[in-house]
């Protein structure tokens, strides 16, 4: 008893009125029919907060007297991500030596006109917390930092310098001609070949032209690449109306009186041409076929050493991201998904696509086999890659052509409701991080001038139906395909035989007759 007592003397007043309150109540005396589900009586009504509109997480943009636009997203926290993304990559280096917007990655965060080095930069983010990054992909270069709010005016002054101020010294040149070359051995040597694919691909499909020009610098251009050339090139794609500064993570007043104060008036250290010369070609799809013959038996030595691979890319053209079918081709991507064999992990990790159902869990001997979707403003590739021993690769393609036919087949409904699930819920899991909702609000402001919510998107998703699916994939099959090979390619069947597969009503290759093998 006494022990009982102390216990209650150690509880708190709260404590102990929650305990009478129970006794009193659950010994039946003044209350026998009392329920844990109705309000108890004598206890005020609770107010909750509730949610005042979506107003405060609209993605809210303003343009510039100059013709920029500044797009900001607000977010709960202490820290933000703030970045400016030009309208400017590999596609639009026709008219300059290839491998401008490679240089122009390694080069960002260097010297400027108000930092005289890498460091000092690295030095002034540190005091709010913050890290800088520039990516280049092949329409669109984003220079970006996350570091305190409290830091925004700092951190737009920094990227003003670096975007617009850049000094490109000697010496930085020549560290980065020497970063590219480091970059391009390890590209050919890496066991990864999947971004030397993806360069491929790309090569075959839009042969000579915008997304089809090499996103890394090639080797006999990295020594032709000077200050001249980068400032030409800059003088006529880094201007205001070719650029978004996003925010995420701030008060939209915030970042616009930042953006007048830094970026309105600014004069680029290159200067400002009368008429920019700007590349304006579409992407026109041509198909085709691009083969590299490799040693592939030494890629991974070791004590578990990745066995010898013949890699095969096949693609068709898709749609832009800016058509209406672009939903249908991400949902028909999610549909065909796949992986890697050793792949472990259930519906979330992709076990119930078509291409594990269909491909790695009938054919032992495929190492993978993945479905993946390239879309850029005016045109797309939806391809499979995959990879086999060499001496399988002819069995090989036939599969991923049969693939290709059987998407014209209705899909069934639990299989496009597992589809369109995994897309939203994988959509809205990515939304989640704070750089990636940077980097969305970015590109869609950049591209469109407005920015779809997520919700918007998932209603589209939902949208999708079967007939939909098989519309999509009938027009895809119209086109040429792109074909990638890497690797021993003996048994690779010849571009002619691959185009009359996906001609046909099976995906089957021509029969081959041989009076020797």
């Amino acid at each position: 008893m006494a022990t009982h007592m102390s216990r209650c003397r150690n509880l708190s007043r709260f404590q102990r009125f929650g305990i009478a309150a129970y006794r009193k109540y659950s010994s039946g005396s003044r209350y026998p029919n009392i329920s844990l589900s109705a309000p108890l009586p004598g206890i005020p009504k609770p107010v909750f907060a509730s949610v005042d509109g979506q107003e405060k997480y609209e993605t809210k943009i303003t343009v510039l007297e100059n013709g920029l636009k500044v797009a900001s997203q607000n977010k709960f926290g202490q820290f933000c991500t703030v970045g400016i993304l030009v309208n400017s990559g590999s596609r639009h280096e026709a008219k300059y030596p290839s491998g401008i917007a490679h240089f122009v990655e390694k080069l960002a965060f260097s010297s400027t006109a108000q930092y005289g080095s890498k460091d000092e930069i690295l030095l002034t983010l540190e005091k709010h917390g913050g890290i800088c990054d520039c990516q280049t992909s092949r329409d669109t270069t984003i220079y970006a930092v996350s570091a305190e709010v409290k830091g925004l005016d700092t951190v737009v002054s920094l990227l003003s310098d670096a975007v617009l101020q850049p000094r490109l010294l000697d010496d930085e040149i020549e560290m980065t001609r020497m970063a590219v070359r480091f970059e391009l051995e390890d590209l050919n040597m890496r066991p990864d070949p999947e971004p030397l694919l993806t360069e491929m691909i790309h090569a075959a499909a839009y042969r000579g032209n915008t997304v089809g020009l090499p996103r890394f610098c090639p080797a006999d251009t990295v020594d032709t690449i000077d200050k001249q050339v980068l400032h030409s090139y800059l003088r006529n794609y880094y201007c205001p109306e070719r650029m978004v500064l996003a925010g995420v993570g701030i008060e939209h007043e915030q970042l616009v009186e930042c953006a007048r104060k830094y970026l309105l008036d600014a004069k680029p250290v290159w200067g400002t041409s009368a008429v920019a010369n700007v590349d304006l070609s579409l992407a026109q799809y041509t198909g085709g076929i691009v083969k590299m013959e490799k040693d592939m038996s030494d890629v991974s030595l070791g004590p578990t050493p990745i066995p010898e691979l013949t890699h095969i890319m096949i693609g068709l053209e898709s749609c832009s991201f800016l058509e209406d079918d672009f939903i249908p081709f991400a949902v028909l991507n999610m549909m065909m998904g796949g992986g890697g064999s050793f792949s472990a992990g259930g519906p979330g990790k992709g076990m119930f696509t078509r291409l594990y159902l269909n491909v790695l869990n009938r054919h032992h001997w495929m190492y993978n086999a993945t479905s993946y979707h390239h879309s850029y403003e005016d045109s797309g590739l939806l391809c499979i890659h995959a990879s086999a021993d060499p001496r399988q690769v002819r069995e090989m393609v036939e599969i991923i052509t049969r693939e290709f036919i059987q998407m014209t087949g209705s899909a069934g409904e639990m299989e496009l409701e597992r589809a369109k699930t995994q897309l939203k819920s994988m959509l809205m899991m990515n939304l989640e991080s704070r750089p990636v909702i940077f980097e969305d609000v970015g590109r869609q402001v950049l591209s469109t001038g407005k920015r779809k919510l997520p919700h918007e998107l998932c209603d589209l998703i939902s949208n999708v139906t079967a007939s939909d699916i098989k519309r999509v994939t009938t027009k895809m099959l119209r086109s040429k395909p792109a074909v990638a090979a890497l690797g021993d390619l003996t048994e690779l069947p010849s571009y002619e035989h691959i185009q009359a597969a996906l001609s046909s009503k099976d995906g089957r290759l021509p029969r081959m007759y041989r009076l020797f093998r």
